[in-house]
């Protein structure tokens, strides 16, 4: 869209980002508890996105040719319910079960819904899911689909949010838009830079995106930005929008204590007022999906292509194993992929990359962003995500290995150097104590007995032979 848009169109994406803050409110009164300001402030975001930008099908959500969203503030899951409801993919009825026993619309988003890629809520973790995303669609399937993420200003002080940054500008994912909500509010008291734009302009921007500062709640602004980062190549693209929380309510917009309240007896006065603002605009085009991206899904089982065969009596170190049954995997299935966090000559994921170097991702020093991409890689069944690091090192990572089994992923980790004895490199390198907590997780391996190396071929329905 390189000429100014219609007055037809901006009035259908007010229209459309207005009935998103009127079911937002209506929903969570109907629940008695929910984040509607915070859902207020993201309306505008939400309108252009889902009305105009994305290209997708209502009745097949997770079409692999769709474009992606990830909520990373997920507390805003209200406003993502009353988009999607607001599209027609389920009723307003339904929208008013939120928070309600029996109803798949829970507080935060999950993939129990058909809708939703991976679970947030437990902030930070977002922007990592969609460089994951946007990495399998640039490199693996070279697709034209391209991921949205919607962060908030206060979650941005996760470091989990730069992991994601550095990562997708080194890989110059120019098919991923990192949307920021600047709406100054947090919790209990005010965002840490507030409204200082440029700041947070010249923070992103130094890690290698190209950024733009826009009003959150011009849907012209809006559409300008996101016309503009389909035109930059070779890096990712970020809007600083400023908001306000609670926008289109006199009563609450940009005041502190009303996050995580319904608005309950101030509904009738901001309902009425958000009402007044309706143009009654005809509906628009929204722009129709480019089905390009491979026609597969990875569910079935793989099966080796050639056992993996020791010499009987042959001492091989657990790790070593792990190195040698990637690449074996890496030949029965092309939908295969490794990813490390530069420890790839001592966990043996040098094995994989040397065989399959295209399908090898280096996430540096980095196992919150790393466990995050690789939930983000799996996501959708497109690919099989295997990471590794040392184990004592995934502990970094926990909260994001927690919500990967809340997302319901096919990712699996191997951690290594985690026996039952210090070692020569001292504590600081070997997992013991911390051994149960990473055992929670149902894809977790720890490299501590040979017979472990059994479970890397399970985890993929493989069958193993041992000598």
């Amino acid at each position: 869209m390189s000429h100014k848009p219609s007055s037809s169109l901006v009035q259908y994406l007010e229209d459309k980002a207005n009935e998103i803050r009127i079911l937002s409110i209506e929903c969570t009164n109907a629940s008695k508890s929910g984040h509607p300001t915070s859902c207020m402030s993201a309306a505008e975001v939400l309108s252009v996105l889902f009305f105009n930008e994305m290209r997708y099908k209502i009745d097949y959500p997770k079409h692999p040719s769709s474009d992606r969203f990830i909520l990373s503030k997920g507390h805003a899951a209200p406003g993502l319910y009353s988009a999607w409801c607001a599209a027609g993919l389920f009723s307003k009825d339904e929208l008013l079960q939120l928070r309600k026993i029996g109803s798949d619309l829970e507080g935060h988003p999950t993939p129990r819904l058909n809708f939703i890629d991976a679970a947030t809520g437990s902030l930070g973790q977002g922007l990592s899911v969609g460089a994951g995303m946007a990495y399998v669609g640039k490199y693996i399937e070279n697709a034209s689909y391209r991921t949205y993420c919607l962060i908030g200003d206060g979650e941005s002080a996760e470091g989990s949010i730069w992991e994601a940054l550095s990562f997708a500008a080194h890989y110059k994912l120019d098919n991923l838009v990192a949307i920021f909500d600047i709406n100054r509010l947090g919790q209990s008291e005010e965002a840490p830079l507030q409204h200082n734009m440029e700041v947070y302009r010249k923070r992103v921007e130094a890690f290698g995106f190209h950024t733009m500062v826009v009003d959150g709640h011009s849907v012209e602004e809006i559409l300008k930005a996101l016309d503009e980062a389909k035109s930059v190549k070779n890096k990712p693209s970020a809007l600083i929008c400023k908001t306000f929380k609670g926008q289109g309510g006199s009563d609450v917009a940009d005041k502190l204590d009303f996050h995580g309240k319904a608005l309950n007896a101030l509904s009738e006065k901001i309902l009425g007022e958000i009402k007044g603002r309706l143009h009654g605009a005809e509906e628009q085009p929204r722009p129709k999906l480019v089905d390009d991206a491979p026609d597969i899904i990875v569910g079935k089982p793989v099966a080796f292509k050639s056992a993996l065969e020791y010499e009987k009596g042959t001492m091989v170190a657990t790790r070593v194993a792990y190195g040698d049954a990637l690449v074996k995997l890496g030949q029965a299935s092309d939908r295969v992929v490794v990813l490390d966090a530069d420890t790839k000559n001592s966990t043996y994921a040098l094995k994989f990359k040397k065989v399959f170097p295209d399908r090898f991702i280096e996430c540096f020093i980095a196992e919150q962003n790393m466990v995050g991409v690789s939930l983000g890689c799996g996501a959708r069944s497109r690919t099989i995500p295997f990471c590794s690091t040392f184990a004592t090192f995934f502990t970094r990572a926990m909260d994001q290995i927690r919500m990967a089994a809340v997302s319901q992923s096919q990712l699996n980790m191997a951690g290594s150097h985690c026996g039952v004895s210090i070692g020569e490199d001292g504590p600081s390198q070997m997992l013991l104590k911390t051994s149960p907590l990473l055992g929670q997780s149902p894809t977790w391996c720890t490299s501590t007995r040979p017979t472990q190396c059994r479970r890397v071929a399970q985890w993929s329905s493989l069958p193993t032979t041992s000598s």
